[in-house]
């Protein structure tokens, strides 16, 4: 039987398109092994609120680290967790489900003290998982031998990950040279994020692209109703 894998940056509590590669997946690479890049999605994520979408942005050290990676960028402090909780607090307290996660996600928030965004961002991914029930494993990059150009490294990643299938967003279409992977005996599936349902959600018009915590505190453990992984898988939590 084959194995699939995935290769992404990590992200602060991303959007369920995020969760729904990770759960079609065997094996979930996470590659901080890259350039972080500034205003993207490694360290910061949206919410709804009654004024809006707001970001809730994890405070990082950039000034003058241009080319550092992403799992070397610090935070520049861990004041910064209390106040998203505050804001969640705030803006999701009447959501429906609220109540169910509250404990967990304070207690997450509460817990967090590494200054390493990287660490942050795999602990966060890890608990939501746990609450969707996502089995998949979590691996670094770093945790294998990197070689070669752009696609060769991730190649050599599903290689010695023992996965015969790739998963990838449609934004590295760009740069993935699918030939070659097929070359190294590796089939390469495209994810799609069209056709997700609407939830209930607080604070219309109703916004797809803001963080799992969203779909979440709205629907609770129907969360993967609104998931396509879990229908594509043909299971339910």
């Amino acid at each position: 039987m084959g194995k699939s894998c995935a290769i992404l940056q990590s992200s602060y509590i991303p959007w369920k398109g995020y969760f729904d590669m990770i759960n079609l997946v065997d094996e979930f690479i996470l590659y901080d092994c890259v350039q972080f890049t500034r205003r993207d999605w490694r360290n910061r994520n949206k919410i709804k609120t009654s004024r809006g979408l707001e970001w809730l942005t994890i405070p990082v050290d950039s000034k003058g680290n241009f080319h550092a990676r992403i799992d070397e960028m610090q935070t520049t402090n861990t004041s910064w967790a209390k106040e998203h909780w505050r804001t969640l607090l705030h803006n999701y307290a009447k959501a429906p489900c609220f109540s169910e996660y509250k404990d967990v996600l304070e207690n997450l928030y509460g817990r967090t003290e590494s200054r390493k965004l990287s660490d942050v961002n795999r602990a966060f991914l890890e608990q939501i998982c746990e609450l969707l029930k996502i089995e998949t494993t979590i691996s670094n990059a770093t945790d294998y031998t990197l070689e070669g150009d752009k696609n060769m490294r991730l190649i050599n990643l599903c290689l010695q990950a023992g996965a015969d299938t790739y998963y990838s967003g449609p934004a590295a279409k760009s740069y993935v040279d699918e030939q070659l992977f097929h070359q190294h005996g590796i089939k390469v599936i495209w994810m799609s994020y069209a056709g997700y349902p609407e939830y209930r959600q607080l604070f219309p018009p109703f916004e797809h692209g803001v963080s799992i915590l969203d779909l979440i505190f709205n629907e609770g453990k129907d969360a993967h109703q609104y998931m396509n992984s879990f229908a594509v898988l043909g299971s339910t939590p």
